[in-house]
């Protein structure tokens, strides 16, 4: 019996002992565990989308677990990229991503908004970046660049349209800031712009191809530019003849004593003013360059910035500035320089010892000589283009019609039944129009054949 018992608490002790150990191994296992750390993930967005997996606001993760994250953009709205805590997105720049827990992060999806443009071009050129037609979509805030190519035979004008982003309007090459939608349209013209000018006793013209013809006194070879060719503007002085061609070098024919002609140097000219003995050349820059008879300082312009256009009387130089101002050098004998109080000027030209400024609104300006009543304008309205003789003004109004005053000793200001005119020239003593089929008339002396220009055809 006692052996039986002895035999029982040897049982039940090994039991117990098994327990023990089994007790404490489950706890030395539960000792050796460690909790698994959790991090915060706070989500948001700019304006124009949304995240929408996983949700936008905060969200608790499990330590390197990879959350999945989609950024959807509203119409109008393009998705740009991830910020703030990106150190573990797979790919910030992509709309649908990943990103790994190993810390709390705080994270936005950006967006942008979303713009069109749209291209045209009128004949004669295109636009060769972006290209034409569209729409093109950028994001608000893109420099978009823009280049226009004119085809042969023609040049690039301005850009139209929704131009208020358009850093040069004149220039073929510039650039436009997409804040809106826009449509803008590069306009072109032919390279060659038929025009006429009137010399002291010759009258020029200038062809729709680039050729140049001349009519009347011709003693010292002023007439003779047959062989000019690639002209896109001339003039006539008193006894000399200047063609501007398309590179932006000159040409000239004629009277040299005075050194008016002494411009083999000048390169970048957009346009040549002249009369009496000087000529004026405008640069691309702005700036201006003169040559010539120099006795009144009408040729010190070397100082000259921001010059849209010139013109040349008989002893002074007019410039007119991109502001609508105007200055002038030379002989002031008779009040021909006083133009420091002109603004909304879009058009200057000089007489002899006149000055007439064109405003904006198609009023004219003058100071100077008045003997003869050149000064006369203040009645004129609608006038588009302006000229200035010897001793007479004359007006192109926007109808086609022609107004004149001043000297008409020689009948230069018999202008009163033209018609269909689109340019006008004044010479010493005559008046040149050039009408819109090309064909050319004039009144005024005619002792040298200077308006014998009826068989002129200067479009062709």
């Amino acid at each position: 019996m006692k052996i039986i018992l002895s035999l029982r608490k040897h049982h039940y002790a090994a039991r117990v002992s098994i327990f023990l150990i089994m007790v404490a191994l489950i706890a030395a296992m539960v000792g050796c565990v460690q909790s698994v750390p959790f991090y915060d993930l706070t989500i948001a967005s700019t304006a124009g989308g949304s995240v929408t997996t996983p949700g936008e606001g905060t969200c608790t993760y499990d330590e390197v677990m990879v959350v999945n994250l989609v950024a959807e953009a509203e119409e109008g709205y393009q998705f740009v990229e991830w910020t703030g805590d990106v150190g573990s997105i797979a790919n910030v720049e992509a709309a649908t991503t990943t990103i790994t827990m190993s810390d709390s992060y705080s994270i936005t999806a950006e967006f942008v908004k979303q713009y069109h443009l749209t291209i045209a071009s009128t004949a004669g050129g295109s636009v060769t970046t972006p290209g034409e037609a569209g729409p093109y979509t950028y994001d608000e805030g893109t420099v978009v660049n823009l280049v226009a190519e004119a085809e042969e035979g023609y040049k690039f004008v301005n850009w139209t349209g929704d131009v208020s982003t358009i850093k040069n309007l004149n220039a073929a090459q510039t650039t436009i800031t997409t804040d809106g939608s826009y449509s803008i349209t590069a306009n072109f013209e032919s390279k060659y712009t038929p025009m006429v000018a009137g010399g002291a006793f010759h009258t020029v013209g200038l062809k729709a191809d680039g050729t140049v013809v001349a009519v009347g006194y011709n003693e010292y070879g002023q007439c003779v530019v047959a062989g000019w060719t690639d002209i896109i503007q001339v003039l006539a002085g008193r006894y000399h003849t200047v063609g501007l061609k398309a590179d932006g070098t000159v040409v000239t024919m004629g009277w040299n004593e005075y050194g008016q002609l002494n411009f083999g140097g000048w390169m970048d000219i957009i346009q040549v003013a002249g009369s009496f003995l000087h000529t004026v050349g405008l640069t691309a820059d702005g700036t201006v360059v003169a040559v010539g008879y120099n006795e009144y300082r009408q040729c010190n312009v070397g100082g000259w910035k921001d010059i849209v256009q010139v013109a040349a009387g008989c002893r002074h130089t007019v410039g007119l500035r991109s502001d609508g101002t105007v200055v002038a050098v030379g002989s002031d004998a008779s009040g021909q320089c006083a133009v420091g109080g002109w603004t909304d000027i879009v058009r200057v030209a000089a007489g002899c010892r006149h000055t007439v400024g064109l405003r904006s609104d198609g009023t004219v300006v003058t100071t100077g000589w008045d003997d003869y009543g050149d000064l006369n304008v203040g009645g004129w309205t609608d006038i588009v283009q302006i000229a200035a003789g010897y001793r007479h003004t004359v007006g192109l109004r926007s109808d086609g019609t022609v107004v004149a005053v001043g000297s008409d000793a020689s009948g230069q200001c018999n202008v009163g039944g033209w018609t269909d005119i689109i340019q006008v020239a004044a010479g010493y003593h005559h008046t040149v129009g050039l009408r819109s089929d090309g064909t050319v008339v004039a009144v005024g002396s005619d002792g040298w054949g200077q308006c014998h220009v009826g068989d002129l055809m200067l479009i062709v």
